[in-house]
């Protein structure tokens, strides 16, 4: 395994059945090479630094039914609420005061903002605040609508392709198309958007053949963000009485992430810390870079639950801050606050 480690990290590649290998045949010092190498990886192109942005949950209304997600539409005990662009300016101004310079503007698929809604929430956050980058993370839209928001000043995109396995993502998602999230992505990076996709690890029935094709397709789109994360079952959804995925299998994957795409912006998400006290720090040594504080007030925060269990609810932005600092600090890393672009984009 070592040397299947090394070669990724020489080569920055691996074959299918190479990554199928070393996934199958993962023992603890296999695990804790892996972590280095990828730690490694991380330390020569981005340094220490550990980018932060402001999340900003602004609608948890959705026209999907994905079958994991606790905003989904047929979740009749879900406390439905929309921000007004008032609300995310005010979010953006406490960002602000606080040093965020990155906004993570995160909701369901919500009708009621409309193409022209975006663009004037964008629009208006730019004006405000010229020197931040607006990342919205907002769904499966067309092409016409993309292109209006990236004009608009819209620096980049969140839309996890979720699984490439065709099969297992249909089982999932209910009424939505495979071919429509891939061409999605590829709109968005056709456009100009620092693009982010990404997937969920510990859904039922998911292989690490499963893995391998997330792994390779990720390897072939070239994003500048991976965002990934243990499924963790939520109590209204079909799914609440599944496994959650692990922090263990979560942070081997990010580092083969981190190996594959050395240059990739890796987010240690929120999930991570909610389902180990220690898992975004655990994140962080396995290769990712970035993390997200919450934004939201926090009279809504509870109210856009994906899942059960999510951590920082109920705490003030500056608390959010504060916390996750000093939890970088302990792991050995600095906080960056800067817009913490992708590095190929940094100097430009």
């Amino acid at each position: 395994m070592k040397k299947l480690i090394d070669k990724l990290y020489d080569s920055n590649n691996l074959s299918s059945d190479e990554l199928l290998l070393l996934l199958n045949n993962m023992d603890e010092e296999s695990k804790k090479y892996l972590h280095m190498k990828a730690n490694e990886t991380r330390l020569h192109i981005y340094n220490d630094k550990v980018y932060m942005r402001g999340l900003i949950e602004f609608t948890n209304y959705c026209k999907n039914n994905c079958r994991y997600c606790g905003i989904r539409r047929d979740n009749k005990n879900a406390s439905r609420y929309r921000l007004s662009k008032e609300e995310i300016l005010d979010c953006c101004k406490e960002g602000y005061r606080l040093g965020y310079r990155t906004y993570v503007l995160q909701g369901g698929e919500d009708a009621y903002y409309t193409d022209d809604k975006i663009v004037d929430i964008v629009s208006s956050i730019k004006a405000s605040f010229e020197d931040v980058a607006v990342t919205l993370s907002i769904g499966e839209k067309s092409y016409e609508s993309y292109k209006k928001y990236f004009d608009a000043g819209a620096d980049r995109y969140l839309l996890r392709h979720e699984t490439n396995s065709r099969e297992l993502y249909d089982s999932l998602h209910p009424d939505m198309s495979y071919d429509n999230r891939i061409k999605c992505l590829h709109d968005l990076k056709d456009i100009g958007y620092q693009i982010g996709a990404g997937f969920m690890i510990g859904l039922p029935n998911q292989t690490n053949e499963d893995f391998v094709q997330d792994l390779t397709f990720l390897k072939k789109l070239q994003p500048h963000m991976v965002g990934i994360g243990p499924f963790i079952p939520q109590s209204d959804t079909p799914l609440a009485d599944e496994k959650a995925g692990t922090v263990e299998k979560t942070c081997i994957l990010l580092s083969l992430i981190r190996l594959l795409l050395p240059e990739v912006l890796l987010p240690a998400t929120t999930a991570l810390g909610s389902i180990n006290n220690k898992g975004r720090e655990q994140g962080l040594k396995a290769g990712a870079n970035v993390v997200m504080p919450n934004l939201s007030p926090t009279s809504v925060r509870d109210k856009y639950a994906l899942y059960d269990g999510k951590i920082c609810t109920g705490d003030e932005a500056a608390q959010c801050r504060n916390c996750i600092e000093n939890r970088i600090k302990m792991a050995g890393y600095e906080v960056d606050m800067s817009r913490g672009d992708h590095i190929s984009l940094q100097n430009k």
